[in-house]
């Protein structure tokens, strides 16, 4: 064989074999991230978008993808890189868990909690489909392709391919996120958890007052209606937290949050 075309081969097999491994993180974090990753978004879709972000990563991660470590097995290599994209597209998937939370907790607290729940691919309130779609489209107005783009290629110096990923650094990680989840999630809802506190409590004393007032007639159009008033208030307040959590995450994605 010429050794020109030998050259070449090599070459070409080399760019291939990168290009695949670039492709399990990045596949593994789109079937998960948010916007991208939507059940919504058919698997075509998805499969394109995965590809075209393993093009764009390829040129940064090629210094950092070599052959395994002598006695590390290849599928152990490829399942590893498998796991840490899922890893990346669930600490991005935790921020929509944090909405869907406290827009759950908003529903029960002013009886919004079945109205039109379930029209999208995951069942969920109406008040939690609208914090996340807006969410969502904030997030991909200011960039997020750009800002998942920089996470992948920070993650090759945090999880080197070639190694198994530390399962305590990951779990530590993870459970950061989560925890910062619930927290971000019950900061979001508190002012419709604190004003039906408020005003199941002074339902509660009319009623002592009135036993002959029929309340729940006059209480729950009261309490859907200011549910109404508040969620078109505080919501912006609401996903303005959201952002700047998310966009702190994003600035230093792989630092264990407290």
């Amino acid at each position: 064989m010429n050794p020109l075309y030998a050259e070449v081969i090599a070459q070409m097999q080399a760019f291939l074999w990168t290009g695949f491994i670039v492709f399990l993180r990045v596949g593994g974090t789109m079937l998960v991230m948010p916007a991208f990753g939507e059940m919504l978004v058919p698997a075509r879709v998805k499969l394109v978008l995965a590809l075209a972000f393993t093009l764009i990563v390829l040129p940064g991660a090629e210094p950092y993808v070599n052959r395994p470590e002598p006695g590390f097995p290849t599928p152990v290599w490829l399942f590893a890189e498998t796991l840490i994209g899922l890893g990346i597209g669930m600490a991005l998937r935790l921020f929509i868990i944090a909405l869907q939370i406290a827009g759950m907790m908003a529903a029960q607290s002013i009886s919004l909690s079945q109205l039109f729940g379930g029209t999208a691919g995951e069942p969920q309130p109406a008040v939690s489909q609208l914090m996340v779609m807006a969410a969502l489209a904030i997030a991909v107005h200011l960039g997020l392709h750009v800002r998942v783009t920089e996470i992948f290629l920070g993650s090759y110096q945090v999880f080197p391919p070639g190694a198994f990923p530390d399962a305590d650094l990951m779990r530590q990680w993870e459970l950061s996120g989560v925890s910062h989840a619930f927290a971000l999630g019950f900061s979001i809802a508190a002012p419709f958890v604190i004003a039906g506190l408020v005003y199941n409590v002074a339902l509660g004393a009319i009623n002592r007052a009135m036993p002959q007032l029929m309340v729940s007639f006059v209480g729950a159009p009261a309490l859907t209606l200011g549910g109404l008033a508040l969620l078109s208030i505080a919501l912006p307040t609401g996903l303005m937290i959201w952002h700047d959590g998310f966009v702190t995450f994003l600035s230093n994605p792989f630092e264990l949050r407290p």
